[in-house]
């Protein structure tokens, strides 16, 4: 039998054993039901059982039906700001595919790291160059921003789309996970982190400053990305690859002039930037939840249809932009769906309440154990959603344990962006996941052994910057 028929049975097993037990005590039947569907959804999308944007779809048919939200509230929960920013980011990306630009951005990269490397010295320089960019502009702009880059080297080296071993799968991946892990180094680089910081202040009035937050959380990206590159290497047997970094920089490099088209992105692509980076600046001086960097990418991306390429048309036509990953963006919705019925349901409270009999263990073995879960709850939940439900819950068991709440709520919160193997559990996650490169066995595999890792990685570091201040 395949993977793919055991993950279908499975899947919707679990779903229907839900229906046939009752709940366990104290949970409430809807948060049981949801919990079913949680193990169908994952079932299904870790084995691709059925195609991954169909099962992404399953929360509007059982939310509703199970009583757990309306079919309108279900719906609505497929939309977020961040789905407008990987449409808006997506249309930004084939305009600088489609004028070259994304070739000589990637020039700069192969420069910096010499004509003589290989390819894990290149899946190094590259995730390092999107950890360093992820902490001041959110995480899955970075990774739109990266990917074209990636996938011109790729092709320069004559890499054929539709390879999967190797650097063709390394490369998209590690920019993902690099986005992810980068995100945590400051408050600004996810939003998740602004979420657990305000959430800490309103419930426990521990107040996180902007550099108190850099000083924990740098030392777990500089850690953190090149243990991701080390896992993502041998995943993909990287070092096995025969990939010429040299010819692929003889083949991509150019002494051209720059084109009228590119001269004219440029600009845009640098306000994008600017506006990304300043916006927890400009934020307040507009509307309450104005300015989002999904507006942001959308704003420039309605820029892209009007702003004349010099050549007698838009940078950007209909026809082009029409090649954005829609799939990928229903399969993130999905995600968003799945999440919202698990706080709606009062599955996300239970799982949070579940941690209390937990005071009566050494400290750190209730750190790793919220960080665990956390990170588990994250890989099937959006991370904002995860944060929103878990951090006033772990909030709550500081104050229980009298414990430091930067040594169990500042782990936690980071826990909450650390989940790396499901292509619509983050925005780089399903970003990588529409370059078709990237075979899901591996990812899951991947994402595993960096999910485990990470629950040491963020509680040790954690720890030790503690100890020195």
């Amino acid at each position: 039998m395949s993977a793919k028929r055991i993950g279908f049975i499975i899947g919707l097993g679990a779903f229907l054993l839900t229906l046939a037990i009752p709940a366990p005590a104290g949970m409430p039947p809807a948060a049981w039901l949801t919990a079913g569907l949680v193990a169908w959804m994952a079932a299904w999308w870790m084995t691709e059982a059925v195609p991954l944007t169909a099962t992404a779809l399953l929360p509007f048919v059982v939310l509703p039906l199970g009583g757990v939200m309306t079919a309108n509230d279900a719906a609505s929960s497929y939309y977020s700001p961040t789905m407008f920013l990987i449409l808006g980011g997506a249309f930004l990306a084939l305009a600088i595919e489609r004028t070259n630009l994304h070739c000589r951005l990637a020039v700069g990269i192969l420069n910096a790291m010499g004509k003589h490397g290989g390819p894990n010295q290149l899946l190094f320089a590259f995730m390092i160059a999107t950890g360093l960019l992820s902490t001041t502009i959110s995480n899955t702009s970075t990774a739109l921003i990266m990917m074209p880059m990636a996938l011109a080297v790729l092709g320069a080296g004559g890499v054929s789309a539709d390879r999967q071993d190797g650097l063709s799968g390394a490369l998209p991946m590690g920019i993902a996970f690099a986005a992810s892990i980068g995100g945590l180094g400051t408050i600004i680089g996810s939003p998740t982190n602004a979420i657990a910081v305000g959430l800490l202040e309103e419930t426990i009035g521990v107040r996180i400053s902007f550099v108190q937050w850099m000083i924990y959380g740098m030392p777990i990206v500089l850690l953190g990305i090149p243990l991701a590159a080390l896992i993502i290497s041998r995943v993909q047997k990287v070092g096995h690859d025969s990939f010429d970094v040299g010819a692929a920089h003889a083949a991509i490099a150019t002494q051209r002039e720059w084109t009228v088209p590119e001269k004219r992105l440029v600009p845009l692509f640098a306000l994008a930037f600017l506006l990304w980076v300043t916006q927890p600046l400009t934020e307040p001086l507009l509307p309450k939840g104005a300015l989002t960097d999904g507006t942001i990418a959308v704003f420039v991306g309605l820029l892209l249809f009007i702003a004349p390429d010099g050549t007698g048309r838009p940078m950007l036509t209909w026809p082009e932009a029409n090649r954005a990953p829609w799939d990928v963006i229903m399969m993130f919705g999905g995600g968003l769906a799945l999440a919202a019925g698990m706080t709606a349901s009062g599955l996300a409270n239970w799982l949070g309440q579940s941690l209390l009999p937990l005071s009566a263990l050494p400290l750190w073995v209730v750190a790793l154990a919220v960080v665990g879960l956390v990170i588990l709850i994250t890989e099937f939940a959006s991370n904002v959603a995860t944060a929103s439900g878990i951090m006033p819950v772990v909030a709550s068991l500081t104050v229980a344990l009298g414990a430091d709440p930067l040594l169990l709520a500042l782990p936690a919160a980071m826990a909450a962006s650390w989940g790396f193997m499901l292509p619509a559990g983050t925005g780089p996650n399903a970003i990588a996941w529409s370059t078709r490169r990237i075979a899901l066995p591996r990812m899951v595999g991947a994402g595993f052994a960096l999910d485990v890792a990470g629950i040491f990685l963020l509680v040790g570091a954690v720890w030790a910057v503690a100890a020195l201040f």
